[in-house]
């Protein structure tokens, strides 16, 4: 019998905001990289995970969702998009099940017709809706876009990933082992670390919060003692006064609240107990600050 080839690449995942992307991508490497969250525009960089087997190695560039920028950072997330595009071997489209193509969908369809890379199209959430809303889906996209292939699946309960994850290493050029085959990410633990207390500030602060946020990590020590633990202190960037009152919370209740989940993950993080403080600080208008967005770790030409 014939030796399989070894495939490897870059595969983009792009789509609008809060279609599942990160979540997919977690499912896929088996573990926690991205944050996740039901409020839109969770991922902000461009974050490289790794996915290795016999058939081949995947590197997963997961980007934020593209939308209509509102401001610089708008602008930062949406060149880092755009830019992976042009990147990557593969591009991985992921879509909400839908009656109509929106004009978000339509505006990313215009960007992949100018590259001539293979385009997989994953319909995620089937879990959500009925097969004729699927099937209905398939049909609509199949007329509109030259797909390689369009694959329905479900990231949350992992219904049909398999088939595509067929998909896409069928899509995949052979080529060598870029990373090691125990590597899951190029991300610095430092990165993760500010990106699991971002994730859960998402989770408990209001809505009109959350995207005002960015959280930078102080200090990240693990003592050399015998004691094992980590030293993390990290400061939580809000735009306005008003926020930094609700994100501290009455007698720091929220703050208190947001650590204490955070440092449950960081401690898997960093295999250790972790002593966590947190601080906020208010930076005005950060998010319209070229300065500002490149001392939070935004890298505004948004090339890897």
């Amino acid at each position: 019998m014939e030796k399989q080839s070894f495939r490897s690449g870059y595969i983009a995942i792009i789509g609008r905001p809060n279609v599942g992307k990160s979540t997919m991508m977690n499912y896929i490497i088996g573990q926690k990289i991205a944050i996740t969250s039901n409020k839109p525009q969770t991922t902000r960089n461009r974050i490289q995970t790794i996915y290795t087997e016999e058939r081949g190695q995947m590197i997963f560039l997961d980007t934020p969702g593209i939308n209509k920028a509102r401001n610089k950072l708008g602008d930062y997330m949406l060149n880092a998009a755009v830019s992976t595009i042009r990147d990557a071997d593969v591009i991985l489209w992921i879509v909400e099940p839908s009656e109509y193509i929106g004009a978000n969908e339509q505006m990313i369809m215009e960007e992949l017709r100018k590259t001539d890379l293979p385009v997989v199209l994953a319909i995620n959430k089937t879990d959500s809706v009925d097969t004729e809303t699927v099937l209905g889906s398939i049909s609509l996209y199949k007329d509109a876009f030259a797909f390689r292939d369009i694959v329905p699946v479900s990231a949350r309960t992992g219904d049909n990933m398999k088939e595509l994850m067929k998909v896409l290493f069928a899509a995949l050029p052979e080529g060598p082992m870029y990373y090691d085959e125990d590597t899951l990410t190029d991300q610095p633990v430092r990165q993760i670390a500010a990106e699991i207390i971002r994730e859960k500030s998402l989770h408990c602060l209001s809505n009109e919060v959350p995207h005002g946020i960015a959280v930078v990590i102080d200090r990240y020590h693990e003592r050399p003692d015998t004691s094992g633990i980590t030293d993390i202190e990290a400061t939580i960037i809000c735009e306005k006064d008003s926020h930094k009152g609700i994100i501290i919370g009455k007698g720091g209740s929220m703050l208190k609240k947001i650590g204490t989940l955070a440092r449950y993950e960081l401690e898997e993080l960093a295999g250790t107990r972790v002593n966590l403080k947190l601080w906020v600080k208010v930076r005005k208008d950060w998010r319209d600050s070229d300065t500002q967005l490149k001392n939070f770790g935004y890298d505004i030409k948004g090339g890897r």
